[in-house]
């Protein structure tokens, strides 16, 4: 009998249809079932030792949201448990990393999220301050219409520039750019931005959009969302399917060259509303600076 190496792709292929059967039977891990609405959020405390951070920086408390997708399985209900969990944590700063909608037209169900998301969302950002940037799923909505509902909630727009953040004289950058798939990327304009080896965070939706922003050697941590971790993540197998621009850093932390990349796991869901071992994510960072 011939051996045969399974692959992903062949293992999909096997799969078919069956993949949402095998998430919502199989035994072990949390499932998320859009008619059922069960669910909770996992507040993930990331501690990290950034090399250009200064001293007066250090103990600082980011957190991070991302893929709202408000308008899904995302309701106002749901997006205040998890804003509550964010106020619990006492962050010094909130950072949203795009797709605030859900969709690839803008419908009257969409006007009614915006005005759903600004309700939750201005309370928050008057407690903390707050910075996004847009995702793929904001621009096949209406990207104007979210960065109005931005403005109207004082969160501040970081696409494509920089906010720099002051203790002592000394810097910490809060930069951004465009939606790598659909928006416009200008990352010279970005770094032109910087004050000289300053010490930089970059919020881009897309992960995979680190192995360029690393090379640059101007940014300290890169945070994104974009891939829901997969949302469904097999045993042995990890997630079977993935995004654009979201394969190469699906989930969790890594190193590109000096800078660090962070993939959140999103709050929101796909069309499709299941999660399979993998939890909708709130992400805490705890800043420390070497020496």
């Amino acid at each position: 009998m011939t051996e045969k190496k399974v692959t992903r792709r062949g293992f999909l292929k096997f799969l078919g249809y069956g993949l949402i059967d095998l998430a919502l039977l199989s035994m072990g891990g949390v499932i998320f079932d859009v008619l059922a609405g069960r669910g909770s959020f996992s507040v993930e405390t990331i501690q990290l030792k950034l090399k250009r951070l200064p001293k007066v920086f250090s103990g600082l408390r980011v957190a991070q949201i991302s893929d709202i997708h408000m308008g899904g399985w995302m309701n106002p209900a749901r997006l205040q448990q998890a804003v509550d969990l964010i106020i619990s944590q006492k962050p010094d700063l909130l950072l949203i990393t795009g797709d605030f909608l859900l969709g690839h037209h803008f419908s009257e169900a969409a006007k009614q999220a915006l005005v759903d998301l600004a309700k939750v969302l201005t309370p928050l950002a008057e407690l903390v301050p707050s910075f996004a940037v847009l995702g793929n799923h904001d621009y096949w909505t209406s990207s104007d219409a979210i960065r109005k509902m931005l403005a109207s909630c004082r969160i501040t727009d970081l696409t494509n520039s920089v906010f720099t953040l002051t203790r002592e004289g000394k810097n910490l950058c809060l930069c951004g750019v465009d939606d790598v798939w659909r928006g416009r990327v200008h990352l010279n304009e970005v770094i032109a931005q910087l004050a000289d080896d300053s010490a930089a965070i970059l919020l881009a939706h897309e992960p995979d959009y680190a192995d360029t922003s690393a090379a640059t050697g101007k940014f300290d941590l890169q945070i994104s969302g974009h891939t829901h971790g997969g949302q469904v993540v097999l045993p042995f197998f990890g997630p079977p399917i993935l995004p654009y621009l979201g394969q190469k850093y699906p989930s969790g932390l890594y190193k590109i060259k000096d800078m660090f990349q962070y993939t959140n796991r999103g709050v929101g869901m796909n069309t499709v509303a299941i999660r399979f071992n993998c939890p909708p994510e709130i992400t805490i960072f705890e800043l420390k600076s070497i020496g």
